[in-house]
C-alpha cells in the first residue's frame, strides 16, 4: 500500500491549550485511549455482547479485536490511516471498532441504511485505506460499487462480512487469524506505537452529524473527549456489571454508542444485547429472554412499544426493564407520562448531539423534571448559552438558540472551514441549531430547530410546539408538522397525523388546538392523515421526505382540479 495516504495524525481542530490544561487538571481528560474501556471488566469471562445465539465474553472481544488489528497491520494498515465501516447491529461491529482503535486507524461508522450517495461522499472526504461492509447490504452484494471506487482509489482494501465472490469474508478472517496474530504480535505492538497520553490526544474515530439535509458532516472525536463522555454518562446512569443493555437503535449512532450506550456498558462490565431493530415484538422477546434492565429508544419507537404493550395480555416480558432512555428527538410530555405508567419502568430523557453536549434527566429527579424537560448538561465543565438572533442572552424560560462548549464538545467539523465559520462563535461556542428554553436550575426544554421553523407570512411557528399539543389529543398517535409552499404567505403548515380513529377530522383537531389556547396563526393550515411517518436512518421523523410528499400531493391535486 502506498504511504501517500498516511497522515502523521488525522487532522482536526484541537481545544485551546488553556482549556485542555483545565480539563486535565479537573480530571475530565485522563489521557487514556478508548481501548482502555475493554480492560475494565472485573470478570473477563463475563458476557460483553449477546448477538442472536452467539455470546462474546470480554476476553473474547479483546482477543478477536487484537487478532484483527494484527492481521490488518500485516496488510499495511497503520496509525494515521482512516477506514469506512458499515455493519448492522452485530457483534462484529464492536470487534472491528476496537481493532481499528488498537491499530490507530480512525474509522467512520456509517449507518447501515446509508446507500451509494453517502458512502461515496465519505470515501471522497476521507480517502480511506480500508472499507468494511456487510454482504447482506445492497452495496456489497455485488462487486459493482467497490469496483467503481477502486478506479479512483486503487489502494483501498475491502473486507465483507459474509461470503462473496469478490471480497474476503471478515468472519472467516477472524476465525483463521490466530496464527497471524502470534507471528506479528510483536511487530504490531512495537511499530511506531505512541505512549497512551499521546494517543489520547488524537482522533479516535469520526461521528456523523445528525443533520436532516445533505450528506452528514464528519465530527472528529478524540480518545480523551469521548472517554470522558462515556465515563460520565455511565456514572449518571448508574451502570454496573449487572446492567443488561438492549441496543435496538443503530449501533453506530452516538446515542446507543456512548450515552451511555455500549461503551458505557463495557466501562461498567455489563452486557450489551443486540437487536436488529426497535420492533416491539422482537425487543420484548429479547428483554424477557436475557433479563434486559435498560434500553434506549427514539420517540417514534416508544409510541410503537406503548401500542404493542397495550395489546399484550401478559405483561411479564418487560418485568426486568428498569430504565428506558428516550432521546434523538423531542419527546412529548403526554407520551413521557405513559412510560412508567404503562411500561412499568423509569424514564430518563436524553438530549445529546454527536458534536458533544449531552443532557440527562437524573434518576432521582422529580417527575415534573423528567416528564417536561430533556435534562441538564452532564458535566460541570459544560458551558451553555441560550441566545437570541442578535447573540444576546435570553431570560430563563424564554426561547433561544443553544450555544455550547466543553471537554467533550468538538471544536470543528472535519475539513469544513466554511461550515465551521457559520456554527462557531468567536469564543469557540458551537451553535447547535436547537431552539431551547432553560429554567433556573439549568434544565433544558427543546422546543424546535432553527431549520424546523415555519415562516408563515413573517410569523414564526416552532413545529414541535404544535406537534406536542396535538399529541395530547387522545386519538393522535404520531404527528409531524411541516411547511408547504404558498404563493401568498411563502409557507403554510401541514400537520401529518397518524390515528386509529377513522372518524377524526381536521375541524375537530383545529377546535381542540383553539381550546388549548394556541394562536390562530399557529393552527395547521392543512391536515394530512397517513398510515406511517417516513423515518431517517436513526428513527427520527424524516421531514425532508414528508415535505416532498406533501408538495407532490398538492401538485397532483392542482392537476386534477385543472383537468
Amino acid at each position: 500500500m502506498s504511504d501517500a495516504a498516511i497522515l502523521p495524525a488525522v487532522d482536526f481542530t484541537p481545544w485551546p491549550g488553556a482549556l485542555a490544561d483545565n480539563y486535565r487538571a479537573r480530571g475530565f481528560w485522563i489521557d487514556r485511549p478508548l481501548t482502555d474501556l475493554l480492560g475494565r471488566a472485573s470478570e473477563p469471562a463475563a458476557a460483553a455482547v449477546i448477538c442472536g445465539t452467539r455470546k462474546f465474553s470480554y476476553a473474547e472481544l479483546d482477543k478477536l479485536s487484537s487478532r484483527l488489528a494484527c492481521v490488518l497491520a500485516t496488510r499495511g494498515l497503520k496509525r494515521g490511516h482512516t477506514a469506512l465501516v458499515q455493519l448492522p447491529n452485530v457483534a462484529e461491529f464492536y470487534v472491528v471498532f476496537f481493532a481499528l482503535l488498537k491499530l490507530g486507524v480512525a474509522p467512520v461508522n456509517a449507518l447501515y441504511s446509508h446507500q451509494r450517495l453517502e458512502m461515496t461522499a465519505y470515501t471522497e472526504q476521507l480517502r480511506p485505506a480500508l472499507m468494511i461492509g456487510c454482504g447482506r447490504h445492497q452495496l456489497f452484494s455485488s462487486r459493482e460499487f467497490f469496483c467503481d471506487l477502486q478506479v479512483r482509489y486503487p489502494d483501498i482494501q475491502l473486507l465483507v462480512l459474509g461470503e462473496t465472490e469478490f471480497a474476503e469474508d471478515l468472519a472467516m478472517l477472524l476465525e483463521g487469524s490466530a496464527q497471524a496474530t502470534e507471528e506479528h504480535r510483536a511487530d504490531f505492538l512495537s511499530a511506531g506505537d505512541s505512549p497512551p497520553a499521546s494517543i489520547a490526544q488524537q482522533v479516535a474515530f469520526f461521528q456523523l452529524s445528525g443533520g436532516s439535509t445533505g450528506t452528514p458532516k464528519l465530527i472528529p472525536r478524540t480518545h480523551n473527549d469521548y472517554h470522558y463522555s462515556v465515563r460520565r454518562s455511565a456514572e449518571i446512569c448508574r451502570l454496573s456489571s449487572e446492567t443488561r443493555y438492549l441496543c435496538a437503535l443503530p449501533a453506530a449512532h452516538n446515542f446507543p454508542l456512548s450515552s451511555p450506550g455500549a461503551l458505557g456498558v463495557f466501562h461498567a462490565g455489563g452486557t450489551v444485547v443486540l437487536a436488529d431493530s426497535p420492533e416491539p415484538g422482537h425487543c420484548f422477546d429479547l428483554i424477557a429472554r436475557h433479563k434486559v434492565t435498560m434500553a434506549a429508544l427514539v420517540p417514534s419507537a416508544v409510541a410503537l412499544w406503548l401500542e404493542a404493550h397495550h395489546r399484550l395480555s401478559d405483561e411479564r416480558p418487560l418485568n426486568s426493564l428498569r430504565l428506558l432512555q428516550v432521546g434523538g428527538a423531542n419527546f412529548a410530555e403526554s407520551l413521557a407520562r405513559r412510560v412508567p405508567a404503562e411500561l412499568g419502568c423509569q424514564l430518563q430523557q436524553v438530549f445529546g448531539m454527536a458534536e458533544g453536549l449531552v443532557n440527562y434527566t437524573r434518576l432521582d429527579d422529580s417527575e415534573e423534571k423528567i416528564f417536561t424537560t430533556q435534562g441538564c448538561p452532564m458535566s460541570a465543565a459544560d458551558e451553555v448559552r441560550v441566545l437570541d438572533e442578535q447573540g444576546r442572552p435570553v431570560p430563563d424560560g424564554e426561547t433561544g438558540l443553544l450555544y455550547t462548549r466543553g471537554p467533550y464538545t468538538f471544536r470543528g467539523y472535519y475539513r469544513a472551514p466554511e461550515q465551521n465559520a457559520r456554527v462557531f462563535d468567536r469564543d469557540g461556542f458551537y451553535c447547535s441549531g436547537d431552539l431551547v428554553q432553560r429554567d433556573a436550575a439549568g434544565y433544558l426544554k427543546v422546543v424546535g430547530r432553527v431549520k424546523d421553523q415555519i415562516n408563515r407570512g413573517g410569523e414564526k411557528i416552532a413545529a414541535e410546539e404544535v406537534e406536542n399539543l396535538l399529541l395530547t389529543h387522545r386519538d393522535v398517535q404520531q404527528v409531524a408538522l411541516v411547511s408547504i409552499p404558498d404563493a401568498g404567505l411563502g409557507e403554510k403548515s401541514c400537520a401529518c397525523v397518524i390515528t386509529a380513529n377513522a372518524k377524526l377530522k381536521p375541524p375537530q383537531l383545529r377546535r381542540y388546538l383553539r381550546e388549548l389556547g394556541l394562536a390562530e396563526f399557529k393552527l395547521p393550515d392543512r391536515f394530512q392523515f397517513l398510515r406511517a411517518l417516513p423515518l431517517t436512518a436513526v428513527g427520527k421523523t424524516d421531514k425532508v421526505a414528508l415535505r416532498a410528499m406533501m408538495k407532490s400531493k398538492m401538485l397532483q391535486k392542482k392537476r386534477e382540479e385543472s383537468a
